[in-house]
């Protein structure tokens, strides 16, 4: 069978496990008429572990051939907060622990589980040179706002988040208020030319239930997609989902994202391209534990 493959597609399983995001509020019971303002309340020292699984069904058409790829991906990261300065700015490694990924093509499949000691193949190689490693050292404001990252062959890239932190609204919220968060993503066109698309983070604040509040997400993009060969890419990058967050302690409880997207004509006529995934980031309930010194 003749293969394929998708103009600027990323595997999900790439990206999944150098996705991070995090979040608090400020209250451990609401009514309707409460407001909320959100940050971030982590501790010089914490070690605050997930674990994230991502399961990606892609199959496309070209010219009557068809091809199915489906991945799964279960990975341990975890934030290591190094510091909390005068101002209240947060200052974290991002570490990616562990990875087990499975990846298959039609009938070819390719497994790999980092702690098994065993050589990577190559699908995964990338991955396997940042296990273990600070991907990077980000400096966030209370609120989430970035002021400082060191990469450290990390990416920026992202499944849907747009970033490592969330930016939270400098005012207090209601239950079933919202607010936007803009960012953008890059797609080239045909002609080798790169476009770039702005989007909007759509938050909603649904409820607030002993300690947890709960949130709703969805990617509205601002630039129009009138090229399917466009929207191709960025539909892996467009976020529908629930979040969950410790309000006490501030920090990310559950983070899930759904796709579920079909493209026809991202090359030539007769072309059409399926993506269903789920993406779920829990964090791993464990006795407290701190960082090592840097």
């Amino acid at each position: 069978m003749t293969r394929y493959s998708l103009p600027q597609l990323r595997p999900s399983f790439m990206w999944v496990v150098l996705v991070c995001l995090a979040a608090a509020s400020s209250s451990t019971l609401a009514t309707a008429d409460e407001s909320f303002t959100f940050r971030y309340k982590l501790k010089k020292g914490e070690l605050l572990p997930y674990e994230v699984t991502n399961v990606a069904k892609t199959k496309t058409s070209v010219r009557g051939e068809d091809q199915i790829t489906n991945v799964h991906t279960i990975s341990r990261r975890s934030w290591k907060v190094v510091d909390v300065t005068s101002e209240g700015n947060i200052v974290f490694d991002h570490v990616i622990d562990s990875v087990e990924m499975t990846q298959q093509a039609d009938d070819d499949e390719v497994r790999w589980d980092s702690r098994s000691g065993e050589e990577p193949p190559k699908e995964f190689k990338l991955i396997a040179e940042r296990i273990g490693k600070t991907l990077a050292r980000v400096t966030v404001t209370p609120q989430g706002k970035e002021l400082d990252r060191e990469n450290n062959g990390g990416t920026k890239a992202s499944l849907g988040m747009g970033s490592l932190t969330l930016n939270f609204p400098e005012n207090p919220i209601a239950i079933g208020e919202s607010w936007t968060v803009p960012r953008e993503v890059k797609a080239r066109n045909e002609d080798g030319s790169v476009k770039t698309i702005k989007i909007n983070e759509v938050y909603t604040l649904k409820s607030v239930k002993t300690g947890v509040a709960t949130f709703a997400i969805r990617s509205e993009p601002l630039t129009p997609l009138h090229k399917e060969s466009v929207r191709a890419q960025v539909v892996q990058q467009l976020s529908n989902g629930t979040l969950r967050f410790d309000v006490d302690n501030g920090r990310l409880l559950e983070k899930q994202l759904d796709w579920d997207e079909k493209v026809v004509g991202f090359q030539g006529p007769t072309s059409a391209m399926e993506y269903r995934a789920r993406m779920t980031e829990t964090f791993v309930e464990e006795p407290v534990r701190t960082a090592k010194k840097p």
